[in-house]
């Protein structure tokens, strides 16, 4: 047990050295920096300090981006496992997914990230993701004899990112979905090497969405801000999910091709679709236990 003062005494020393070391940060510094410095784990906030650091974040995106921004910490909910399907035999390519995400969960503009990549392929090869085109003519879909294979990440039990992680800024959630604390990832990419979906996506530069644009609804672990230098993903639309809503690319794909739901409920759609249809499951030789699932409705 730290005794007390202590941690203060760290913080009143960490911002001396701050201004003794980095030339040009005189008076730069101020409590608000170090509180996001030296702010825990977010599975190791308590109640009250998990309140201030909601409270600082809606301050800081409420002045960076014009308009009031809040942001919470919604908790998974008992008796829900979600899961997610994909008819590979209606998508068709138009990527309305792709740019309903970024809408939604406020990825950056420029430089430009996609949590949902959506591959092109021959229906006579099949599965080949080494043959798989991801720069087709959207405005040309679907073309004959291609069919389209959007990929994200697949939320897996097992998954290699959440086991590879130095810091354990990420973990799978009590309802499956595999969440980031952006401010505990330290961007070692680790996970990146790890994913064999492709899904983690590392922030380069420093992200940028127009205020016009920003989405001020957002979760802590969902589709709040992120800086740059920290790795980024889908989050199955967590601040929607947990809300009784269905993710932004359910929502607004044009064929019905996705379904979400809940694995526990016998009477879900994603349960029908398991217990009923050719299920693939891609990579499954890694036994990831992805919870995400593609099949052929037809």
């Amino acid at each position: 047990m730290e005794e007390p003062g202590r941690r203060e005494w760290l913080k009143g020393l960490s911002l001396a050295a701050a201004g003794l070391l980095l030339p040009g940060c005189e008076g730069k510094f101020n409590e608000t920096d170090l509180q996001a410095f030296f702010q825990k784990n977010f599975r190791e906030l308590s109640k009250e300090e998990l309140r201030k650091v909601l409270e600082r974040l809606e301050k800081e995106y409420s002045e960076q981006y014009g308009q009031p921004v809040s942001v919470k910490a919604t908790p998974p909910k008992e008796g829900v496992s979600f899961a997610y399907a994909l008819d590979l035999s209606r998508c068709i390519g138009c990527r309305r997914c792709v740019y309903a995400c970024v809408k939604e969960n406020n990825q950056s503009r420029t430089p430009q990230i996609h949590w949902i990549t959506v591959l092109e392929m021959d229906k006579e090869k099949g599965v080949d993701i080494e043959e798989s085109n991801i720069y087709y003519d959207p405005d040309t879909v679907p073309r004959p004899g291609k069919f389209y294979m959007p990929v994200a990440c697949h939320h897996c039990d097992k998954a290699p990112c959440v086991k590879v992680c130095p810091v354990r800024a990420t973990w799978q959630e009590q309802d499956g979905i595999v969440v980031i604390d952006y401010d505990w990832c330290i961007g070692c990419r680790c996970c990146m090497s790890a994913c064999p979906y492709g899904a983690r996506h590392f922030n380069w530069g420093q992200p940028h969405v127009p205020a016009e644009e920003f989405n001020p609804e957002t979760d802590y672990l969902g589709n709040r801000p992120r800086p740059k230098g920290v790795v980024e993903k889908c989050c199955f639309c967590l601040q929607r999910v947990r809300q009784g809503k269905y993710p932004m690319c359910v929502e607004v794909c044009p064929v019905g091709a996705r379904k979400f739901g809940n694995l526990l409920d016998p009477k879900s759609e994603v349960r029908y679709i398991l217990e009923n249809k050719r299920v693939f499951i891609f990579k499954e030789e890694l036994k990831t236990l992805p919870r995400f699932y593609y099949y052929f409705g037809i």
